[in-house]
């Protein structure tokens, strides 16, 4: 029998898939890959020893949920949400969920100090200390090693995880905390540990999935331990009342009305220079790259020999903008764009020469022969163009950088995947 669940939006929910202590998830009856996760005004810890209601818990921990994936999906990161529902459901991709926590640390604090005595606190692990702990509340979550993972022959929606599909899941957990790690920074937020966990899709696509919010990690603002706004000031209670609870959910709002200014609105931006209409056809590569990276690309036409004065114009429009600007030069022949715009600018500058099989070797030697006090560099494809312009953007913009680490993980999924298909191939 089929129900509609009055704050869900209409959605028909058909059966309960099963229910945690902070959530519910439910099949849907109309969308059979997809399902609703709604969240309880419930708050739990020591594996559910501890636990009480709170009211309004259910919206905060949604909303908070809904921005982090939205973030991680901005980024280029696979995850399992679809869309919010309402206030306290959102719709994610139907996954048989992979029963491992994966934690990353970056600051030794917890139980890692328990369990590694002579470890100081906040010890900082570069690169970050990951973990993976087998989901049994009767027996704590036992740390598992990733032979123990291996071994166990998990075989969900068809797929078998294996080293391969370990190794995705380590590296994507990694990415998902250095990408949050960065966004939290940019509230001078520490993002000190979390945990994330992951699901298989009815392709037998791994998705990040299940939930993150407040009770995912620690955070401590200004790197302040003392002014953590995470769910380790319930666990730190002797005792709880009514009190210490409203301070918790104040500190979980806090937590959700940061997330607005985590995505900051796009500021910076390629502005493509082509000596000659001939030339479009190679900016456009340009463009299509950036467009990928999520950033703002303008093609513009202006010839430093022809139009000296207009290029000089144009660059000024650009000088004022008040804005991160990467200029990058397409001009063959003489290259006199590059050196004219590096020499009356402190943009930084990339030559990328719209060269051919007749004029690979003048048109790159008149990009690379620049005059001296110009720091205008040189590139040949206009991918690689796109992507040195985005590595300059990145070292200010977040989001530029995450989607940059996203891309590079994408193309390791994929070749992954591709030697995995051969192997079986030749098996």
């Amino acid at each position: 029998m089929t129900t509609t669940l009055k704050e869900g939006g209409g959605y028909k929910f058909k059966k309960l898939i099963i229910e945690g202590k902070t959530k519910q998830v439910y099949e849907l009856a109309d969308q059979p890959d997809e399902c609703a996760v709604v969240s309880k005004d419930r708050i739990t810890a020591g594996d559910g020893a501890r636990a009480h209601d709170l009211k309004g818990k259910a919206q905060i921990s949604n909303r908070t949920t809904c921005k982090i994936f939205e973030l991680l999906s901005a980024a280029g990161i696979k995850t399992s949400f679809v869309r919010e529902a309402s206030e306290s459901i959102f719709i994610a991709r139907k996954c048989d969920m992979v029963p491992i926590e994966w934690i990353t640390r970056r600051i030794a604090t917890g139980s890692f100090l328990k369990r590694h005595p002579g470890v100081p606190e906040h010890f900082r692990f570069n690169p970050p200390k990951q973990e993976t702990c087998f989901k049994d509340d009767e027996n704590h979550d036992p740390i598992w090693s990733q032979e123990q993972i291996i071994s166990a022959n998990f075989k969900l929606n068809g797929l078998v995880i294996g080293r391969d599909e370990v190794e995705i899941m380590r590296r994507t957990a990694l990415l998902v905390f250095e990408v949050l790690e960065k966004a939290w920074a940019s509230r001078d937020c520490t993002l000190v540990d979390m945990k994330i966990e992951f699901g298989v899709d009815a392709k037998g696509e791994i998705l990040v999935s299940d939930v993150i919010d407040s009770d995912s990690w620690r955070l401590w603002p200004a790197g302040d331990k003392s002014q953590m706004k995470d769910k380790q000031v319930y666990r730190n209670l002797t005792t709880v009342t009514q009190a210490d609870l409203d301070t918790v959910k104040r500190n979980f709002s806090w937590v959700a009305d940061q997330l607005q200014f985590l995505i900051p609105p796009t500021r910076g931006r390629v502005a493509v220079f082509m000596g000659s209409p001939s030339d479009e056809e190679h900016c456009r590569k340009i463009k299509k790259e950036c467009d990928k990276l999520n950033i703002p690309c303008d093609l513009r036409v202006s010839s430093a020999h022809k139009g000296t004065e207009e290029t000089l114009n144009i660059l000024a429009e650009y000088e004022g903008s008040g804005e991160p600007v990467v200029l990058i030069a397409v001009a063959g022949r003489s290259n006199g764009l590059g050196p004219v715009l590096s020499g009356n600018s402190v943009f930084p500058v990339i030559n990328c020469p719209p060269v051919n099989s007749n004029n690979i070797s003048q048109d790159i030697w008149s990009s690379l022969n620049v005059p001296s006090g110009l720091g205008c560099t040189t590139v040949v494809y206009p991918t690689a163009a796109a992507q040195a312009a985005a590595q300059i953007l990145a070292l200010n913009n977040h989001m530029v950088w995450a989607s940059l680490r996203a891309q590079a993980l994408n193309n390791y999924v994929t070749l992954k995947k591709a030697d995995k298909a051969l192997r079986q191939t030749k098996e």
